[in-house]
């Protein structure tokens, strides 16, 4: 019996530790929506009308240094809109849907929100969590980073060393880089990851890199 009785509290113990060691650092992930549009994807541009030609945000998602990755953490916090509601025109913005059928962006914050977020509740509330997301995009805006160094989205080719020196040199790390195919089987620059530390504030070196399959010439794609 008092075995058992250890052994509960050992499990107790495991679980804290588990609660407390959520996650290892951020995966701060900007979209291009040329990228997406050209991919697979049906692409619909949100009711607010086609989103600027600039990267977007996908998401703000908790990793483990391991690899891996925790999601759907806590089912009873969903997503509520009034508690973003000073942040709305940003996220429309910055935050673009792209998906289909058209709509206002609300499916895909909760979506974000609920997977991701709510694994990252120990450090940020969801204000916090979509604001600190607003605020990285500032801080990497990157079609100004990469445009200022004369790569464009022109649907030309870029070496894709050329694009991952550009941004390490303004950013100060190296970022994770993801390309898709287009129905030419073209390699496009689509997804750009930047790793942030737990307080969803600083840059850094990425513990493990996503793994991004391109070419090592890759289509910067006309949106």
């Amino acid at each position: 019996r008092m075995k058992f009785f250890i052994c509960i509290l050992a499990l107790q113990q495991l679980y804290v530790q588990s609660v407390a060691q959520d996650f290892d650092f951020f995966y701060f992930v900007q979209q291009w929506p040329g990228a997406y549009c050209d991919s697979r994807h049906s692409c619909c541009y949100p009711k607010t009308g086609k989103p600027p030609a600039d990267f977007g945000i996908h998401g703000l998602w908790p990793n483990y240094k391991t690899g891996g990755w925790p999601q759907n953490c806590n089912p009873d916090s969903g997503f509520d809109e009034s508690r973003v509601s000073d942040l709305m025109s940003n996220l429309q913005r910055e935050w673009p849907t792209l998906s289909c059928p058209s709509n206002d962006g609300v499916t895909f914050w909760t979506h974000e929100w609920e997977k991701h977020g709510t694994c990252a509740e120990s450090e940020l509330d969801q204000h916090d969590y979509f604001e600190a997301g607003l605020k990285l995009k500032q801080k990497a805006n990157l079609i100004h980073v990469l445009t200022n160094a004369g790569i464009k989205p022109d649907d030309k080719f870029y070496e894709i060393k050329d694009i991952e020196k550009t941004i390490k040199e303004a950013i100060g790390f190296a970022p994770g880089i993801e390309c898709n195919k287009d129905s030419s089987h073209n390699s496009q620059l689509y997804q750009i990851y930047l790793c942030v530390d737990t307080s969803a504030s600083n840059f850094i070196n990425c513990p493990v890199m996503p793994h991004g399959r391109c070419d090592s010439r890759v289509q910067f794609p006309k949106f």
